[in-house]
């Protein structure tokens, strides 16, 4: 009796350590409160809050996850938070209006959107330059830079096309039609495809990246959902490339694809009005910002199911996870 009580011990001292040594921290966007809420992986809860420039949106981690970079959108700068000693370090010159973007693999070169003047605004975050404004389509929002660093792809709301950037010159080389308000893009870990979201056509499109076409168009269908409230809007794709995960906006849930035959699988209820997603390292979870119930919900990505719900600022939007 008291050796398997001892080893029941043993067992859960181990455990714990375990998920200490690899807890992970969330980093939350809260648009409406000029804050980003920060969660411990570890206890599911939040943190500490950081308060930042106004109505902060689209997030991304440096390359070593030691500086988080944060489009204050109506600040109009990308603000740079040193993650150890948790102040703003520095204020990029952005252009109107960051919305989102996407950090080169260079660890150097940032491609931001700026949705009020149609532009896409390429900083150079170590010296602070801008290196180049390239014209897109009117509103731009969604960045995604390829692993191998070549293509840097915008989304423009109204054009309704995807804009490629060849980053070795800075200049807009082709477009891709897509379906109504595509908001976001996300490049598969090989970078052989694009996959890009069409909010108001409910749609989401597989591309082609050498040849810049369409090669697959997903479309949803949720029981009890009118269709008008499915708006996909962020992108997962797992490493495995067996998932690929949608979030479905005002729909409160996000799809479930099968990342090669493109087939819907399942469809995860969350909060209201589900924006964007971020995996932990191990891609275990997958949490999801829900801008009108103001939490994250964590969704156990074997079971697919909703596991947690956390309470975090007002209107969350972006989220990134630090190892």
């Amino acid at each position: 009796m008291r050796k398997t009580r001892l080893a029941r011990l043993i067992a859960a001292s181990l455990l714990f350590a375990s998920g200490s040594a690899f807890a992970a921290t969330a980093y939350v966007s809260n648009e409406k409160d000029d804050n980003i809420s920060v969660i411990d992986l570890a206890t599911m809860q939040v943190v500490e809050t950081i308060e930042v420039g106004q109505r902060p949106r689209g997030l991304a981690l440096s390359h070593d996850h030691k500086l988080l970079y944060i489009c204050a959108s109506d600040s109009n700068t990308v603000q740079v938070l040193d993650l150890a000693s948790k102040t703003i370090i520095k204020q990029l010159p952005s252009g109107a209006d960051p919305e989102q973007f996407a950090l080169h693999p260079n660890n150097r070169w940032l491609y931001i959107s700026n949705e009020d003047d149609a532009l896409v605004t390429v900083v150079d975050v170590e010296s602070e330059e801008v290196l180049a404004q390239i014209d897109v389509g009117v509103e731009p929002e969604g960045m995604g830079v390829s692993p191998d660093g070549r293509w840097a792809v915008n989304t423009s709301e109204t054009t309704n096309m995807l804009h490629w950037i060849d980053t070795a010159t800075n200049e807009l080389v082709d477009n891709t039609p897509v379906d109504q308000r595509p908001r976001h893009v996300e490049f598969t870990h090989d970078g052989k495809l694009l996959w890009a979201s069409a909010e108001i056509g409910g749609t989401v499109h597989v591309i082609d990246v050498d040849s810049r076409q369409e090669v697959h168009k997903i479309k949803f269908a949720i029981k009890g959902v009118h269709p008008d409230k499915v708006q996909p809007v962020g992108i997962k794709l797992s490493r495995d490339g067996r998932y690929a995960f949608v979030a479905l906006g005002p729909a409160n849930h996000v799809a479930v694809v099968d990342a090669k035959s493109y087939k819907v699988l399942d469809y995860i209820l969350v909060g209201r009005r589900v924006w964007h997603m971020a995996f932990t390292p191990d891609e275990k979870q997958l949490l999801t910002t829900n801008g009108v119930s103001g939490d994250v919900t964590v969704i156990d990505v074997a079971s697919l199911k909703p596991v947690k719900s956390i309470k975090v600022g007002r209107y969350p939007w972006g989220v990134v996870v630090k190892p």
